[in-house]
């Protein structure tokens, strides 16, 4: 098997795990139970022993498309071919706290007859773990010493190493049921195989992603990739805690062949915020609550010094330790492939400020915050006052010598920014006068050593010379008018040395100390910073036309990966949380700076 370029995937899954679902009809990516758990089909990272759920007609005449229901997360794969054409729904039912949540896969044929074959090829535990398959009378069994499925189906299937596999043919009007499933859940899941419970069930997800979407407030003029942007994030909540990824897969390279490899299925506070944010800003603010309950219990574990951690798991734990799979050859031999994430030791401090900043904005949109979390953040702005001055890994997550990052330095800006307001807007007690003096020391700092008088253009770290895209956020912060002359110079320095065609890179990696950088695609984040950056300057012709050509660069279903490549491929962990909230944002603004009335 060929490995499919990663925008040929689409996304499907029950707020807990997402299932990767390939134009073939192949589940290539899938961790089970939760997005961070070892993965169950792991082909995307090993073709051939990663494992893989693959149904479709043979090769041959056949072409192969992909849509989403209208307004769901219910993906449809369709097979064309001169003998016919067929379809697989397949989706995640969103079920009650301690219900099944199995993966359900419906094939049925419109036209004409197709044969389509099966293979069901699990390699439990990210291929290392060993397990038997047995035939059961509503289909077979998968164990492994860790995790037991079943797959019950209608098709007479066959075991063959390791794996079932049969052939069936429908006929038009002909439907066939896949239901995948712990093994302990089978028996409840065996009533979706006949024609009419698939349908219910089926009814029943569309029904619930319809109801989510319909609580948007967005109507403007990309409704529609909003929306899916939305049910994106969404996709990237885990339900229990309130946790949201940054993505739900782990070592997609940012460069192929390469060794930019890392593990994205964990919280970071910096996403998870900005993801807030998004979400908020369009309506959804029961998402906000149960990201500030998670926020709430962090906050309850701060390390011995007082601080943060960058990420956490899903469910808060603070050790992920970051191993590599030498046994598997990663993504088109993208080496090594890597689970855990040792960056969740580094030191960040740009996170205090995108925290203190959805706080503010859950407290000013959203309900105001207690009095007790007001204290544990009191706690934090003091560890702000007394760290900001340190050096750092910053936002881009350098593995190198810590250094004095201009975007850190921003963030601490805001949280006491941030800080001091919400202190003033609800009258809380607060070291006012020590957060206001380290407030205004940092943006004097920033001003006279982030700032490249020579080149006009804020850079990258103290007294560099590098353009860096994260200084786009400036104005989107308010720590400078979108019309600051310095700011005006700061986005000719972007457009001139970062940008190609209408794509941005995060920095120039040619001059990165680091030496790993030079040849990473494009930053789609950045792309939608810039959109936004131009947008607030009033220069909204070129701020939309950005937008659109951006828009361009999704896949066939609206998703994007963290970056996108030379040829325009997609590159990176994958749909990336990133991207699709600053999608959110900047046709929010974009939309309401164009106006015309007709447009909320």
């Amino acid at each position: 098997m060929a490995y499919l370029p990663i925008e040929n995937y689409g996304v499907i899954g029950n707020l807990r795990t997402v299932a990767l679902v390939g134009l073939d009809g192949s589940i290539d990516w899938w961790c089970h139970p939760r997005f961070d758990s070892p993965s169950v089909f792991g082909a995307i990272l090993d073709d051939r022993k990663g494992g893989r759920f693959r149904i479709a007609p043979p090769d041959g005449d056949v072409r192969a498309k992909q849509m989403y229901l209208p307004d769901t997360n219910v993906l449809i794969t369709r097979f064309l071919s001169p003998e016919g054409v067929g379809e697989i729904d397949d989706f995640m039912p969103i079920s009650e706290p301690g219900g099944t949540r199995p993966i359900i896969r419906r094939v049925k044929v419109v036209r004409g007859a197709v044969r389509f074959d099966v293979e069901c090829r699990p390699a439990f535990n990210y291929a290392r773990d060993r397990h038997e398959v047995q035939a059961r009378p509503e289909g077979v069994s998968f164990l492994s010493d860790r995790v037991k499925l079943g797959l019950a189906t209608q098709v007479p299937l066959r075991l063959k190493e390791g794996a079932a596999v049969g052939e069936f043919v429908l006929r038009a009007g002909e439907s066939a049921t896949f239901v995948l499933s712990d093994l302990d859940e089978v028996k409840d899941c065996l009533q979706c195989l006949s024609a009419e419970e698939a349908e219910a069930a089926f009814r029943r997800t569309v029904e619930y992603w319809e109801r989510w979407i319909g609580h948007s407030r967005y109507r403007g003029r990309w409704r529609a990739m909003v929306d899916r942007s939305a049910l994106v994030l969404k996709l990237l909540t885990f339900e229990p805690t309130g946790a949201i990824v940054a993505a739900p897969t782990c070592s997609l390279p940012e460069r192929i062949g390469g060794e930019l490899n890392w593990d994205y299925r964990y919280a970071w506070i910096r996403d998870a915020s900005f993801t807030l944010y998004a979400l908020m800003r369009i309506g959804f603010t029961q998402e906000a609550h149960r990201f500030m309950d998670w926020i709430r219990a962090r906050i309850h574990e701060l390390n011995p010094d007082g601080s943060l951690q960058v990420m956490y798991s899903v469910e808060g734990r603070h050790d992920l330790v970051e191993e590599s799979l030498d046994h598997l050859t990663g993504y088109r031999d993208s080496r090594p492939v890597r689970i855990g994430n040792a960056a969740h030791r580094q030191i960040q401090l740009d996170i205090y400020g995108e925290l203190l900043d959805a706080v503010y904005l859950f407290n000013k949109y959203g309900t105001p915050i207690d009095y007790d979390l007001w204290v544990h953040l009191r706690r934090l702005l003091n560890w702000v006052v007394d760290n900001w001055s340190r050096p750092d890994q910053g936002i881009w997550e350098m593995r190198g010598t810590p250094r004095h990052f201009v975007y850190s330095k921003l963030m601490c800006w805001v949280a006491l920014d941030r800080g001091l307001r919400l202190a003033d807007k609800r009258s809380f007690p607060a070291d006012r006068e020590k957060w206001l003096k380290a407030r205004d020391t940092i943006y004097e700092e920033i001003m006279s050593r982030g700032w490249n008088r020579n080149r006009q253009t804020f850079v990258q770290e103290y007294e560099s010379d590098r353009t860096d895209a994260s200084c786009l956020i400036m104005p989107l912060v308010f720590f400078l008018s979108p019309t600051d002359p310095r700011m005006l110079s700061t986005l000719e320095a972007v457009r001139k040395e970062l940008m190609s065609d209408s794509l941005v890179h995060r920095y120039d990696g040619r001059k990165s100390p680091e030496g790993l950088f030079a040849t990473e695609g494009t930053f789609s984040m950045c792309t939608f910073w810039l959109v936004e950056a131009l947008t607030r300057a009033g220069r909204t012709a070129e701020a939309r036309l950005l937008f659109e050509k951006m828009l361009g660069y999704s896949n066939h279903l609206g998703l994007y990966a963290e970056e996108i490549g030379p040829c325009g491929e997609a590159l990176g962990n994958f749909p990336q949380a990133f991207t699709h909230l600053a999608l959110i944002s900047s046709a929010y603004n974009l939309n309401r700076a164009l106006g015309d009335g007709d447009w909320k």
